[in-house]
C-alpha cells in the first residue's frame, strides 16, 4: 500500500489492495492510454468469434458434479426446476458458463463480479432509508474476475430469455444489443465522473421512471409500477402470515416438505427427540450468535432485540436448490413486530477453479464482501456465520433479511419492448458495479465510442444460446 494511507479494516484491505493492482495509482489519462491500448493485443470484436473447446466437458456432468456438496433429497427438485425450460437451465448451470468463458481471451482487467448476472438476478428492493432501488439480487458466485464474464452472462441471458418468450430473432437480438448498450454507455458515463460520485451513482425507480417514461408508455409504466407496490409490501410480515401459523398461542412455521420443513420435522426424521416445549429462543440465540458478531454493534443489538420463534429449512431459487437454507422467525415488541431471517449456505464460488481461491476464509464472507462492494445500498441486516450440519461437516453461510421489499419482473410475461428496457437497466446496474471495484478508465477507453464490442456479444450471446439449447437437450435426455 502507499505511505501514508489511512489504516484499514481486514474487510476491506484485499478489495483496495485488489482494485489499485499495485501500489501506483495512475491517473485517469494513463488508465484510458492503456484501455485503449489493449484493444491490439484483445480485439473487441473476439467475443463474436465463440466456440466451444474440443476439450469441453459434458455440461450435465459439470451439473451433476455439485450435487454432492448439496442436500441429497432436494437434488431431484433442483433437477426438475432446470429442466422447465432452456432458459431455467441456464439460470442453474453458471458453472457450465463460467467452463466456457474461461478459455474466451479478455483484458486482464478485473472487478468483483457478480459472478451469475443473468437478467433474473436483478431486481427491486428496499434499501435502508426504505427508498425502492434497482440493483443486481444474487452474490452466491461472486469473486473478483475478468468483466468481460458478467457482461457475457447477461447477453447470453437476454438471448435465451428472448427465445423462451418466442420473441423473433431481430427483436432479440435488439434487446442483448439494448442490455450491452446499456453497460458500455454506463460506463462511459461513469468515466467522467469523480470517484465519490462514481461510487455513490445509483438507479432507484423513480429515476429509472423518469429517464425511461416517455419511452415505456402508459402500459409499460403501469407495469412497473405494480411490480413496485408488490415489491414494497414483500417484507418480514408477509412473510409471517405466508408461511406460519399459530397452535397453542404460539406461531410456528407451517409444514410443507420438501419446499418448507420446520427444524422440529427435520430433528424427528433423524430419530432424535424434540420435546413439546422446544426452547426455539434459545435455538435461534445459539443459532445467530455468531452471526450477530459480524455486525456492527448498533445491528447486532438490533437483531438482540427480538426474541426467536421458529427454524425451518427452506428451499430456495434454481441454481440454489440443494444448498442449505434456512429461515428464522424472531418477535419483537409483540407478534405484530416479526423479523424473518434467511441463513443460507455460501459454497465456494463457480468461478474459484478458474481464478483462485478466495481470499475470505468463511464463503458466507466472501458473498457479505462481495455485495457491499458491488451493491449500491444493502441490506443492512447482512452478516455470515458458520453451522454443523448433519453429515458431520461445518458449512458457511451469510445471513439477510428475507422478502425486503424484493421484487423482480415477471419474464414469463414480458414483451419485447419491455424486454428491452429491463435489459438495458440490468446493464448500467451492472456496469456501475464494475465501475465501483475496477478501472472504469480502462474499461470505458477499451470500449471506446463505436458498437464493435457491443455487435460482438450479440453475436456471442446467440451462438451460447444455442450451445445452451443443445446442454439443455443432453441435460435432459440423461434426467
Amino acid at each position: 500500500m502507499p505511505e501514508g494511507d489511512v489504516q484499514l479494516t481486514d474487510k476491506y484491505r484485499a478489495i483496495l489492495e485488489k482494485l489499485l493492482c499495485s501500489d501506483v495509482v495512475r491517473t485517469k489519462k494513463e488508465c484510458s492510454r492503456y484501455g485503449k491500448s489493449l484493444r491490439r493485443a484483445v480485439p473487441r470484436d473476439v467475443f463474436a468469434a465463440w466456440r466451444p473447446h474440443v476439450s469441453r466437458p459434458s455440461a450435465t456432468e459439470l451439473i451433476r458434479s455439485q450435487d454432492a456438496e448439496r442436500v441429497s433429497d432436494l437434488v431431484p427438485v433442483r433437477h426438475e426446476r432446470m429442466g422447465v425450460s432452456a432458459f431455467t437451465f441456464f439460470r442453474g448451470a453458471a458453472l457450465v458458463m463460467a467452463e466456457d468463458l474461461s478459455i474466451v481471451p479478455t483484458t486482464g482487467i478485473e472487478v468483483q463480479l457478480c459472478g451469475d448476472a443473468h437478467i433474473s438476478n436483478f431486481g427491486l428492493f428496499l434499501s435502508p432509508e426504505r427508498r425502492v432501488v434497482f440493483d443486481i439480487n444474487d452474490f452466491d458466485e461472486t469473486m473478483r474476475g475478468p468483466w468481460e464474464w458478467d457482461v457475457a452472462r447477461l447477453a447470453a441471458s437476454v438471448e435465451i430469455c428472448g427465445r423462451d418468450r418466442d420473441f423473433s430473432p431481430k427483436k432479440r437480438r435488439r434487446a442483448v444489443l439494448e442490455a450491452v448498450a446499456g453497460y458500455h454507455e454506463a460506463m462511459r458515463t461513469l468515466a467522467g465522473m469523480g470517484n465519490l460520485d462514481a461510487w455513490y451513482a445509483h438507479a432507484d425507480v423513480d429515476t429509472l421512471l423518469a429517464s425511461l417514461g416517455g419511452d415505456l408508455g402508459k402500459e409499460g409504466r403501469k407495469a412497473v409500477k405494480k411490480r413496485v407496490d408488490k415489491a414494497k409490501n414483500k417484507n418480514s410480515s408477509r412473510a409471517v402470515s405466508k408461511l406460519t401459523e399459530v397452535v397453542d398461542g404460539k406461531m410456528r412455521v407451517v409444514s410443507n416438505p420438501p419446499f418448507v420443513v420446520p427444524l422440529r420435522d427435520l430433528a424427528e426424521e433423524e430419530g432424535l427427540k424434540v420435546p413439546e416445549d422446544l426452547d426455539m429462543a434459545r435455538v435461534v440465540s445459539i443459532v445467530l450468535a455468531q452471526y450477530r458478531k459480524t455486525l456492527p454493534p448498533e445491528r447486532a443489538a438490533l437483531v438482540s432485540s427480538y426474541r426467536g420463534v421458529d427454524i425451518a429449512r427452506k428451499v430456495v431459487g434454481v441454481g440454489s436448490v440443494g444448498t442449505r437454507a434456512w429461515i428464522v422467525v424472531l418477535e419483537g415488541a409483540d407478534v405484530n413486530d416479526p423479523l424473518v431471517l434467511q441463513v443460507k449456505e455460501a459454497g465456494a464460488s463457480v468461478l474459484e477453479r478458474y481464478v483462485g481461491k478466495a481470499s475470505q476464509r468463511n464463503h458466507g464472507q466472501r458473498v457479505v464482501e462481495g455485495q457491499h462492494a458491488i451493491q449500491t445500498v444493502s441490506d443492512m441486516l447482512l452478516g455470515w456465520t458458520t453451522l454443523p450440519g448433519n453429515d458431520g461437516k461445518t458449512h458457511d453461510y451469510y445471513v439477510r433479511q428475507l422478502w425486503d421489499g424484493k421484487g423482480s419482473f415477471d419474464l414469463d410475461a414480458i414483451t419485447p419492448k419491455q424486454l428491452c428496457y429491463l435489459a438495458k437497466a440490468c446493464g448500467w446496474t451492472l456496469a456501475h458495479a464494475h465501475a465501483r471495484t475496477g478501472d472504469r478508465f480502462s474499461i470505458a477507453a477499451y470500449l471506446g465510442k463505436s458498437d464493435v464490442f457491443d455487435e460482438a456479444m450479440a453475436t456471442f450471446a446467440s451462438s451460447y444460446a444455442d450451445q445452451n439449447e443443445r446442454d439443455y437437450a443432453e441435460f435432459m435426455a440423461r434426467s
